[in-house]
């Protein structure tokens, strides 16, 4: 078969003209060539929400929009210890501790730290946070605390970042990431389709990701809340090209975990959220997002059943 996973950028925006099944194909057998039938379970709690000083436009808690979202202060140490549990009975084997906000700061941080040592002492479950633009002295105290893996994503191409967030830049987000690795903990970093965005910048955000070498892409699909400036964007992105979008990622990023993250249960039906896990979907943000619902855990697991596939 033709190695489809050094293409150039030209080929790449090519294959979007392909018939979905033949994509599929290709992207399912790069998928065997690379991974086992387990699938990656990963939890998240919002341990701070809402205003955040960041404008990115597809976000409710940032200040700069209007969504009505119930904010809360940072969380006590033992709620979200006592929701890792949880997230374990579950069948989450990742548990992230995400803070909205650009960084935390003072007192903030230093019960952040508390938290990742208390998740991290739970056995059974990796301890993962997402805290914004960290310094480097912050990253070698969360690394230090137990933090594994580290999610920070890119969220769109680098070409068309300024048309979703002004108050930080696409760079920013890079040397974050680099910043991570540097100090040996993995890196989840993803992307959000759907924010209308053209083929060719879903294709820069792949090789961009291809450049950082992830453990982890998490696939969001916009969820237009009311009250963002994206609120009216439902229809920018179909299914069908949803699914070609899957299979180009794991075509680019072949030995990368991808991972359904927010937006499959109200952008996917049923069926296709299966066809996406044929393509090369291989990890699963399970229960509910930072401000919106998500799945259960006894439907992915069933779903996964379906496909002769575990959640480990």
């Amino acid at each position: 078969m033709k190695d489809y996973t050094n293409l150039t950028k030209e080929e790449y925006m090519n294959l979007y003209e392909q018939p979905l099944k033949e994509l599929i194909d290709i992207s399912h057998k790069i998928t065997l060539d690379n991974f086992d039938n387990t699938v990656e379970a990963c939890s998240i709690i919002s341990a701070k929400t809402g205003e955040c000083s960041e404008n990115c436009k597809y976000c409710a808690q940032s200040k700069h929009n209007h969504a009505e979202i119930e904010c809360h202060p940072l969380l006590e140490v033992e709620t979200v210890k006592k929701a890792a549990l949880s997230a374990k009975e579950n069948g989450a084997t990742r548990f992230c501790i995400v803070t909205s906000g650009r960084v935390p700061t003072g007192k903030d941080f230093d019960k952040i730290l508390e938290m990742i040592k208390e998740v991290a002492s739970i056995d059974g479950i990796h301890c993962c946070a997402s805290l914004g633009l960290l310094s480097e002295e912050q990253v070698k105290k969360i690394k230090e605390a137990g933090v594994e893996r580290f999610n920070h994503n890119i969220n769109t191409s680098e070409n068309y970042h300024k048309n979703i967030c002004t108050t930080h830049n696409f760079q920013d987000r890079v040397n974050t990431v680099k910043m991570i690795q540097k100090y040996g903990m993995e890196a989840c970093c993803g992307v959000i389709i759907g924010m209308g965005e053209s083929r060719e910048d879903r294709v820069d955000m792949a090789l961009s990701l291809k450049e950082l070498n992830p453990k982890t892409v998490p696939i969001n699909f916009l969820n237009p809340i009311k009250g963002t400036p994206l609120e009216g964007y439902e229809n920018k992105i179909d299914e069908e090209e949803i699914l070609k979008t899957i299979c180009i990622f794991r075509m680019i990023l072949p030995k990368a975990m991808l991972r359904y993250a927010g937006g499959r249960t109200t952008r996917l039906s049923e069926y296709n959220q299966k066809i996406g896990i044929i393509a090369g979907i291989n990890s699963l943000l399970v229960g509910n997002y930072l401000t919106t619902c998500g799945s259960k855990s006894e439907e992915d697991k069933q779903m996964l059943k379906e496909l002769d596939l575990v959640m480990a």
